[in-house]
């Protein structure tokens, strides 16, 4: 069941994520589906010494940015919770240029594990595992590039196409847009998946796109008056519905949907519940949710287990690590059409493209 089983699962639910067990094994190592990792045996020496300490370290943005960032920390917090971790969370300066600062800090204050959220954090967590070799660290959509690095990735092509689905098919106009934050690989599939979907309900279905800044500009992610500026045009020239896929900057694509009284659909958390503002709670549609709650909590926890890095693990809709919000209840109609694509995707009878 598509949605329902989405805002009912609690985090660590899914079945069979646990992370695999894979010592010095070097490089990025193999990858895997959460579903398929096998979980690890024993204890690690930091949980039996009964002093998990975890350090989080945030993408742009930081926390309360109802977005990427705060599902990040929903699972640091679940750890917190079940697991009885100390935990630790830093954030960038506005233009990210201190990330490796902040997994340092973390690392000489004692944390182990240590997470990076977002792709940015690659290099950085690169440097900083070779530097700390007794450390396990994880980078939320970047692979692994360590024997103690695991990168945790998530199917957001294979989300975002049935956005695409929901999208064309509450579609009035025949018109929908995409607002991107940064221009660069990992938003693009965002993109791909997302036109796909359209494109599968209606062919002949026009399709605005708009970033809102080039790669390497992470401002793209925080800057709400630009995605207000590109929903509004997009909104101005018949879409009705506009999916993004920018961080903060979706607060501004609310506020136009808001001000045109047309439907947009949000990205990452169940953005109906996180955005606090309630005259724009009613134009999100649904949301493309992105389990990063999950592969967080599931990396603490194998930790504990005794789990260690070198190697990849997927979320995508197999594991439910991907998939849409209902709440609101306003696909509920549509229900069977985005299970039976749902189902399609998992049984491999469509291939989702990850690039445009």
């Amino acid at each position: 069941m598509l949605g329902k089983r989405f805002n009912r699962m609690a985090i660590g639910s899914v079945a069979g994520v646990m992370l695999m067990a894979v010592a010095a094994c070097g490089g990025s190592g193999g990858g895997t589906t959460a579903s398929e990792a096998p979980s690890s045996a024993g204890a690690s020496s930091e949980a039996s010494k009964g002093g998990l300490k975890v350090g989080l370290a945030f993408d742009v943005g930081g926390r309360g940015d109802k977005s990427f960032n705060d599902a990040a920390y929903a699972g640091l917090e679940k750890a917190k919770t079940d697991l009885s971790a100390d935990i630790k969370e830093l954030s960038p300066a506005a233009d990210g240029s201190n990330r490796g600062d902040l997994l340092r800090q973390l690392a000489d204050a004692g944390y182990n594990p240590i997470i990076g959220v977002g792709f940015a954090y690659g290099d950085d967590i690169k440097k900083t595992a070779a530097e700390y070799p007794d450390i396990q660290f994880a980078v939320v959509d970047s692979a692994s590039n360590g024997p103690n690095v695991t990168g945790l990735l998530f199917a957001e092509e294979q989300g975002s196409y049935l956005a695409g689905v929901a999208a064309a098919t509450k579609s009035k106009s025949n018109h929908v847009g995409f607002v991107g934050g940064v221009e660069n690989d990992l938003i693009k599939k965002f993109e791909a998946g997302f036109v796909a979907g359209v494109k599968s309900v209606k062919p002949d279905a026009k399709i605005d796109i708009k970033y809102l800044t080039p790669d390497g500009d992470f401002t793209g992610f925080k800057a709400p008056d630009k995605g207000k500026v590109a929903a509004e045009k997009m909104y101005q020239d018949g879409a009705d519905i506009v999916y993004h896929a920018s961080g903060d900057s979706g607060l501004g694509v609310f506020q136009a949907a808001a001000a045109a009284k047309k439907k947009a659909i949000g990205v990452d958390s169940d953005q109906r519940q996180t955005v606090k503002e309630t005259d724009l709670q009613g134009v999100i549609m649904t949301s493309m949710l992105k389990r990063v709650d999950v592969g967080v909590f599931e990396f603490i926890k194998a930790f504990q287990g005794g789990a260690k890095g070198g190697s990849n693990i997927t979320y995508d809709l197999k594991v439910d690590g991907v998939g849409l919000s209902t709440t609101g209840g306003e696909i509920e109609d549509i229900k069977d059409k985005l299970d039976a694509a749902k189902k399609d995707i998992v049984d491999g009878k469509i291939t989702v493209p990850s690039k445009p």
